[in-house]
């Protein structure tokens, strides 16, 4: 019998993965993954047909999002698991960072345009196809660069212009990470610290680790078992969940396959339960 593993941090194309839901689900099923959640960019759109999909596969899958924040300067990811998705609290929250993202957008092909590199927004919305209420960012406007052959990579857009720092950058409104968590919260979900080693400032996780969170995200694509163990320490000492994912965007991110990191189904339960004993459901 295979052994049980649930990938809990994918990314479909409604934000920055190159996967359609049905896509992403028929590589999960093929590849025997137990169950997955979809943790796309401050949008929760994939679910209305990601549910029914996997649904008809018979494959579990975890109502997820990725939310951006902020903590004193330094960018702060943050997981919601198990939430209702349709919740006003968490709509209007997704809603909110569609407009952030959009003045954020604006703000950097301008910087762009100043450079002598014109992008309409236009042709920025063309990049994935016409998908509704999908999030747009840097990795799209990275992908014209590389169609123009203005860069060899998406990794080279960023080194160049899109980085933290570059020409373009453009850090836009900040969400904190107390009001985050409180969102997730109210949506009936459980916050969790996405990718912890990639916070480099160690003030800012010592700070983040006083926060009322549920989980930290212990395992992680490409991350060695030495790496892993600091996270995963810290968070049984915190009493909180130990997730884990590949952070899969397909071939936006080839180095991260699917699968790559899981958790285990006594920790996949523990979530999916949450989100089944919902009066919602």
């Amino acid at each position: 019998m295979n052994e049980f593993r649930a990938d809990l941090h994918c990314h479909t194309h409604f934000s920055d993965g190159s996967c359609s839901p049905l896509e992403l689900l028929t590589l999960a099923k093929e590849m025997g993954l137990g169950g997955i959640a979809i943790t796309d960019h401050d949008t929760v759109a994939a679910y209305p047909t990601a549910l029914s999909i996997a649904k008809s596969m018979e494959l579990p899958l975890l109502p997820g999002v990725e939310f951006s924040a902020d903590h004193r300067g330094d960018p702060v990811h943050i997981l919601g698991y198990a939430m209702d998705f349709e919740s006003n609290e968490i709509q209007s929250f997704c809603d909110r960072h569609q407009q952030r993202r959009h003045h954020r957008n604006l703000v950097m092909l301008k910087k762009l345009d100043g450079l002598g590199i014109k992008i309409t927004y236009e042709e920025l919305e063309q990049v994935g196809g016409d998908i509704p209420r999908r999030t747009i960012g840097r990795p799209h406007i990275a992908m014209i660069l590389l169609k123009r052959r203005l860069v060899s990579s998406v990794r080279e857009a960023f080194v160049r212009y899109l980085g933290e720092g570059k020409p373009a950058f453009y850090s836009g409104k900040k969400v904190t990470v107390e009001e985050t968590i409180d969102v997730i919260h109210q949506g009936g979900g459980k916050a969790v610290i996405a990718h912890p080693h990639l916070i480099t400032r160690n003030r800012t996780i010592r700070e983040i680790l006083q926060m009322p969170f549920d989980g930290i995200e212990g395992f992680y694509a490409q991350m060695s078992c030495d790496r892993e163990k600091k996270w995963i320490t810290l968070g049984k000492e915190k009493g909180w969940l130990i997730t884990g994912g590949s952070d899969f965007h397909g071939n936006m991110k080839p180095a991260n396959s699917l699968g790559s990191s899981c958790v285990d189904k006594s920790t996949f339960d523990i979530l999916y339960d949450h989100y089944l004993s919902h009066e919602y459901r």
